[in-house]
């Protein structure tokens, strides 16, 4: 299950795990934003087994589409289990068929004069950003990062709410939310590119066959928005709608 969700919205899945866990299954979670972990009830607090994250955007900048940071926890009584190799099946550019290594690097499996890449020395590089940022910020730095976070989130929704025509979908979110425009979200974000404001993603982006979605815009606003580029988020909206 994924915490905060496509919508950006958080649930609490404590009586999902005891469901999985009464049928002898296991609860997995996957966070989406690690930030989100210094303000909402921790995955295994709610009874997840295991618990997969992405990492990014503590200590890593968002470079080109990456770099990114995988995270994986578990159970004591599942550390063991896990495996050091683990192939997965993808497909290449050209949508052939292809596998991989997920939860080692290649480089593991080459003799050291024959390697000729450095991708494990890259990947260690974001671990200790992260770690180091991490470090930096401690307990109760994330957690204030986390409200900070949150606010300006809640901030950016209550004004596009404001906005003739918007309609807020969910409220227990995070940093990212999702609203219903008066016409093709896609249609709205070119008419916002062209002002300057990179407004967010329409869902038919991700669903293109789905009519019903077309109108759905996916906005997230972090501490790193000022309350001026609210406005005129707000501001510019509301002329493109208009």
């Amino acid at each position: 299950m994924q915490n905060p969700g496509f919508f950006g919205e958080i649930r609490d899945y404590s009586e999902l795990a005891r469901y999985c866990h009464g049928a002898g299954a296991l609860l997995v979670i996957v966070i989406t934003e690690i930030l989100s972990l210094g303000a909402i009830v921790p995955p295994g607090e709610m009874g997840a087994d295991i618990v997969a994250a992405e990492g990014q955007s503590l200590g890593n900048a968002l470079n080109f589409g990456g770099p990114h940071l995988g995270l994986l926890a578990s159970r004591e009584k599942f550390v063991r289990q896990m495996p050091g190799r683990l192939a997965g099946q993808t497909v290449d550019a050209d949508g052939r068929r292809g596998w991989v290594l997920t939860l080692s690097t290649r480089e593991q499996h080459i003799r050291r004069e024959k390697a000729t890449s450095n991708i494990c020395t890259n990947s260690g590089l974001c671990a200790l950003a992260f770690t180091i940022h991490l470090a930096l910020l401690g307990e109760t730095g994330l957690a204030r990062l986390a409200r900070l976070n949150h606010a300006m989130a809640v901030a950016l929704a209550a004004r596009l709410e404001r906005v003739p025509g918007v309609r807020l979908l969910n409220r227990a979110f995070f940093n990212e939310f999702a609203v219903r425009l008066p016409r093709p979200a896609a249609a709205v974000i070119d008419a916002l590119a062209e002002r300057g404001v990179l407004a967010g993603i329409p869902v038919s982006r991700c669903y293109p066959d789905r009519t019903e979605l077309a109108e759905i815009l996916l906005v997230a606003a972090t501490e790193m928005v000022t309350t001026e580029d609210l406005d005129r988020f707000e501001q510019e909206l509301n002329e493109a709608l208009s």
